[in-house]
């Protein structure tokens, strides 16, 4: 079938609107119409060509919000009409870090994932006889993608797809750091670096979380990418007990360092990928607490763009005058 993509053609480009081909879900696989994307720093990172595992032509984006239209062969957990978050971080429930519930890190589909291909090694986007790649198993700057079964979170049907679509990354990546990954409990001390589209999150979670102030330290976050700021996020923890969670990701080649002294005293360096959450499990949680009006993302979601208009949201990105800019189909 035909649909409408923005295509990453080389890095440093501006993404390029055109027609391309998309086949049908395979066994497994699922077809969703894609409603709304979010632009996320990550899609940016990629784009510059300071991604190491960025490949080109790709079709990016991850944070998507949109409706099964077709599955293939095998699918058992959603069908047509169901409202679902395409997942880059997925969960299968049956691979080895899936049965530790110690980390959220599914390995089931992560060797053609960063290959750029579906678990079959192959891809489903082409312009005639050439192929293009999915990002990081979502694709969702496309208006229809093909993802895994394990790859989609189904969601409360009543939930509008330009807000949620923002918990599939920024949204759950910043409250899981700090529910998930840090594990702030009532009454703590929290520092927050940089209040953008992650660090705004982070800040929802610590009031979730009951923490008493934000800008103490028995927690720091880094949302930044930045690895001074990173250094100091850990520097700016509680001697004895402090824990400093890494949320942002640094260009190719950059390095964290700090005096071993920081870390023999008791602080804790982590990191965090989706902010420790299992999507198909947590990521329909996060949508009720949106419903519910426990957490706010209407606020955070500052333009409402056509595909069309997609590189515009770039740069309200490097402007610093978006929060958070979402494609509506």
């Amino acid at each position: 079938m035909d649909v409408r993509a923005a295509v990453a053609v080389q890095a440093g480009n501006p993404l390029e609107i055109m027609t391309v081909q998309l086949d049908g879900p395979r066994e497994g696989e699922v077809l969703v119409e894609i409603k709304a994307t979010g632009i996320c720093h990550t899609d940016e990172f990629t784009l510059s060509g300071a991604d190491p595992e960025g490949l080109f032509p790709a079709i990016l984006g991850h944070e998507g919000a949109g409706v099964v239209v077709d599955v293939g062969k095998g699918v058992t957990s959603v069908k047509k009409g169901d409202h679902v978050i395409p997942l880059y971080t997925p969960e299968c429930r049956q691979c080895p870090s899936c049965l530790s519930r110690k980390t959220n890190l599914c390995t089931a589909i992560r060797a053609t994932q960063g290959q750029g291909l579906m678990p079959d090694g192959t891809s489903r986007f082409s312009i005639g006889k050439d192929k293009i790649f999915h990002f990081i198993g979502c694709s969702t700057f496309s208006n229809f993608t093909v993802l895994s079964e394990i790859a989609v979170a189904k969601v409360n049907p009543d939930a509008p797809f330009d807000k949620i679509c923002y918990i599939g990354c920024g949204v759950t990546t910043g409250i899981g750091a700090v529910i998930n990954t840090a594990k702030v409990e009532q009454g703590a001390t929290a520092v927050v670096f940089g209040l953008g589209g992650i660090g705004l999150n982070v800040i929802q979670g610590l009031k979730l979380a009951g923490a008493d102030q934000i800008g103490g330290a028995d927690y720091t976050f880094d949302c930044t990418g930045n690895t001074k700021v990173m250094r100091q996020a850990l520097e700016a923890s509680h001697r004895g007990w402090g824990k400093s969670v890494a949320i942002g990701v640094a260009g190719a080649g950059q390095e964290i360092s700090t005096r071993p002294f920081q870390l023999v005293t008791g602080r804790s360096w982590m990191g965090t990928a989706f902010g420790g959450a299992r999507g198909r499990t947590d990521v329909p949680k996060i949508v009720d607490w949106y419903m519910d009006g426990k957490i706010q993302i209407d606020p955070m979601i500052t333009h409402t763009l056509k595909l069309e208009d997609i590189n515009n949201g770039f740069d309200l990105m490097h402007e610093g005058k978006s929060i958070r800019s979402v494609v509506v189909y």
